[in-house]
């Protein structure tokens, strides 16, 4: 057993992981407890497959019934800058690092399916594998299996990688066991994540309102960004790095080796975005993760972003999305315009409108506007 799981470590690096751990296929009732804390608040908001997957979650069996061990495996996704730096820059698209490039899911798949099937053909051993998108409780188990603790930011930090991990799992239908003893948590009094969230999403240490987190808001909330929060949303058109960015232990880490996960559209502008369409969209964003969310609310959050930019030379694409067919651009638009233009030119937008809009939720947006 020892030379497997040596040689599966070493299988592991060689597919360009930088680290890797074991834990068994249960979950303590503690972990279970706050879970269940979670969704009872309501704090996942429309994220409701984690209330039909809770199950799942809490008792890994359920998703395989041979697993005996959790390989749990992390791989460095560390930007070459600080992402804090693009929160200054108004003008331009502010995209979560680990949107930047190529999906994660798929880069990570590959690897893991390699892995996957070099387990069968040297050991004829199945085995099951998992990145994110599964109803894995991947952040508790990664603690059980020592790549880090859980910072009070909700994710896992490490001392050589601080917040940048991806994490996947392999499930093996045999036990491994890890003696090494179980890190310990390491954020001390820091509370620099709570701290810089913009929107407060962090309400105690290791506790988070989903539902006002800029990444679920611009990602997984499929309406209007509630008005109190929009301003707070600043240039991020596609999910939020702050909490993780402003980390103390980001200091040990270094950009990712994966030229797939390094950034190739970190300096964009809202104006390059705006003037797409739906068609260049979905090609530009092929590969993207970004693409799962769909033109319309991609479109959403730049509009939103560009009422906070304070550039008004934006001004002439949010009149030209003022036409969409969409509902939920022409109120956000109305929005936005109103953040950018001068009385006059609202009283005139205001006529403007309601001689042709007949939608509500339009013309909501446009009374909740002096």
């Amino acid at each position: 057993m020892n030379d497997l799981k040596k040689k599966l470590e070493d299988n592991i690096f060689q597919h360009g992981f930088d680290v890797v751990g074991y834990s068994p296929p249960t979950v303590d009732k503690k972990a279970k407890k706050e879970y269940l804390y979670f969704l009872n608040k309501n704090y996942h908001g429309e994220m409701k497959w984690l209330e039909r997957h809770f199950a799942k979650k809490i008792e890994p069996k359920k998703m395989w019934d041979k697993v005996k061990s959790i390989v749990v495996i992390g791989l460095n996704y560390a930007p070459k800058k600080n992402p804090l730096f693009n929160n200054l820059s108004l003008s331009k698209a502010n995209i979560s690092v680990y949107a930047q490039n190529e999906d994660y899911h798929e880069v990570i798949k590959i690897k893991l399916k390699k892995i996957q099937s070099w387990l069968l053909d040297e050991y004829n051993l199945d085995s099951r594998v998992f990145v994110d998108s599964s109803p894995i409780f991947e952040k508790y188990f990664a603690k059980i299996a020592n790549l880090g603790w859980q910072g009070k930011h909700t994710n896992i930090v490490s001392k050589e990688y601080g917040s940048w991990l991806f994490l996947a799992e392999i499930f093996l239908p045999i036990e491994i066991k890890d003696l090494k003893s179980q890190i310990q948590d390491n954020c001390g009094s820091c509370n620099k994540c709570i701290d810089i969230c913009p929107t407060n999403a962090l309400i105690n240490e290791n506790k988070i309102d989903a539902r006002k987190c800029i990444s679920y808001l611009t990602i997984e909330n499929k309406g209007p960004i509630p008005f109190s929060l929009r301003k707070k949303i600043g240039n991020k058109v596609y999910g939020c790095d702050d909490c993780l960015s402003i980390c103390p232990w980001n200091k040990f880490s270094s950009e990712t080796t994966e030229e797939k996960l390094q950034s190739s559209i970190e300096s964009k502008t809202l104006a390059f975005f705006l003037k797409f369409n739906e068609d260049k969209f979905q090609k530009y964003f092929c590969k993207s993760p970004i693409k799962r969310i769909g033109w319309t609310r991609f479109l959403r959050n730049l509009i939103i972003a560009t009422g906070n930019s304070q550039n008004k030379n934006l001004i002439k694409y949010l009149h030209i999305h003022l036409n969409n067919e969409s509902s939920l651009i022409r109120g956000t638009c109305i929005w936005s315009l109103f953040q950018l233009i001068n009385k006059r030119e609202k009283r005139e937008l205001r006529e403007k409108i309601l001689k042709t809009e007949t939608n509500k939720y339009v013309l909501f947006e446009l009374g909740m506007l002096r």
